[in-house]
């Protein structure tokens, strides 16, 4: 089975799918989105994606009075979520820049508001963050918009991926294998799990979201299957927020789409032949002929 991403088709051996996660990246900066738009752009991706909150719905109750040094000074953990989130006119400016730039973008929403609100701006998908997989509300709200969904399995059991396939459908659903640690270790990458969710899910198309330092793993994923690769994007791991440094900077960006189009080329079709390269070596080479 394919699914449909603006004008990309993910599936069915077509190229794979690379979505920069700007995520929160931006520190609640539109220029700093639109110079990271502008990284993704560049290194070939193909899609931005974002994290749409309401915060005082988003934000969990035990975590809204919790004291946050922040670069704006220390304040509570809601005061925070407020900070940083973008609202209908830098969405409006970031989004018209990504579809300038010849990218898809669109946003994690972690709230049924946020879904209406994304709505409302013409998202050509939705994501759906692994901390929300058993958010049956945000999923029922999701599989009304008719809209291809990204459905991240990070810190989730079968069990409970089962339970969200349920409710959202197969029809438009990719998954997306994850661990969530950031950054993430290779003992946890387990990806493996590529192939045990292809297999349980058949039809359903299986990607690949990396919290990982470094490509092997994101590349590995491809050479696996995965049919879409997400990795956070940042300007400089150094930078301040708890996702810079599980994230590639721009260099490492363009040296992952790079090496992904090198490893869909190399994989080739399956059909064992004799290549024109071949005909030299094997007439200098090869002492009985067949």
């Amino acid at each position: 089975m394919t699914v449909s991403i603006g004008s990309h088709v993910l599936g069915g051996g077509n190229p794979v799918y690379v979505i920069a996660e700007i995520g929160l990246n931006h520190n609640g900066d539109v220029e700093l989105a639109k110079q990271l738009i502008d990284v993704a752009a560049r290194a070939g991706a193909n899609a931005v994606k974002f994290q749409k909150r309401t915060p005082d719905i988003a934000t969990p109750e035990h975590m809204r009075d919790t004291r946050r040094e922040t670069p704006w000074g220390t304040m509570t953990y809601l005061q925070y979520r407020h900070r940083i989130e973008f609202g209908l006119d830098e969405y409006v400016e970031i989004g018209d820049y990504a579809t300038l730039s010849g990218l898809d973008w669109f946003a994690s929403p972690w709230d049924v508001p946020s879904v209406d609100f994304l709505e409302s701006l013409g998202v050509v998908a939705h994501k759906v963050a692994s901390a929300s997989l058993t958010d049956t509300a945000l999923l029922e709200a999701l599989r009304a918009t008719g809209k291809p969904v990204l459905l991240s399995t990070g810190m989730s059991t079968i069990e409970q991926i089962d339970r969200a396939l349920s409710v959202l459908g197969t029809d438009r659903v990719i998954l997306m294998h994850a661990t969530s640690t950031y950054p993430m270790e290779p003992e946890e990458a387990n990806l493996k799990v590529i192939a045990t969710l292809r297999d349980r899910y058949a039809g359903i198309p299986v990607g690949y979201s990396g919290h990982e330092r470094g490509l092997q793993i994101s590349l590995a994923a491809v050479a696996l299957g995965a049919v879409a690769v997400e990795r956070h994007i940042t300007l400089d791991r150094t930078m301040w927020g708890s996702d810079h440094a599980a994230s590639l900077e721009p260099g490492g960006l363009e040296h992952l789409v790079r090496d992904i189009r090198v490893i869909e080329t190399a994989l080739g079709d399956g059909v064992k032949r004799i290549y024109p390269g071949e005909f030299a070596p094997m007439a200098k080479l090869r002492r009985i002929p067949a």
